[in-house]
């Protein structure tokens, strides 16, 4: 097994290995800013998300792949992982090292927000026949912590108002990368996206 392959069959395995190394860190840095205890804490949740999405109970890859009627391999499924961890590593490496930057931090929040919404109107729009998507209840979790810190960062005059429209919009331009290169991995474009998720609306309505 090459490298390459080794990586892309073993990409959770290999973001879980390098975030649980970096967890060992903020115990040799003495007292944490409140912003690294929420970077510390998003961590976790986004390991424990990951595994829940694609492993525990799994079926996120399959179920987005229903929704434009194609078959995915093992090796796709595996290798979607890649961009996610490399996007989860930044937005919780990069605030924790610049606490003082609150647009990162929001950023995140976002980050936060957007998968609990996402993995709530999944309910409806794969017409789950349970009220549980792949990776929501880890998902909520993320949601909820967000809207915390969304809080505390409020109650506590942290940031300027630019960091609350720049912070969103630099998420939601990350996010949208991400989508695009995962759509990329299974053979469509991402801008026949909405054609699908649209017409998935109409099936759910007609139910």
């Amino acid at each position: 097994m090459t490298l390459w392959k080794f990586i892309k069959h073993y990409a959770l395995e290999i973001y879980t290995v390098i975030v649980m190394t970096l967890l060992t860190v903020p115990a040799f840095m003495g007292e944490l800013s409140a912003i690294q205890k929420f970077m510390v804490i998003y961590s976790v949740l986004f390991i424990l998300h990951e595994w829940e999405e694609g492993k525990y109970p799994g079926g996120f890859v399959n179920m987005i792949a229903s929704l434009v009627q194609i078959e995915v391999s093992d090796e796709i499924k595996r290798a979607s992982r890649i961009p996610a961890g490399i996007l989860l590593l930044l937005i919780t490496v990069v605030p924790f090292v610049f606490d003082s930057t609150i647009l990162f931090a929001v950023a995140v929040a976002t980050f936060g927000i957007i998968e609990g919404v996402v993995h709530i109107v999944g309910i409806r729009l794969f017409q789950r026949k349970t009220p549980y998507t792949p990776g929501m209840v880890t998902a909520v979790l993320e949601a909820i912590e967000s809207v915390v810190l969304i809080v505390y960062l409020v109650c506590n005059h942290l940031g300027a108002w630019y960091d609350y429209v720049f912070g969103p919009l630099l998420m939601i331009v990350c996010f949208g990368m991400l989508q695009k290169t995962m759509t990329l991995l299974v053979g469509i474009r991402y801008s026949d996206m909405p054609k699908y998720v649209k017409a998935q609306w109409k099936r759910g309505n007609r139910a």
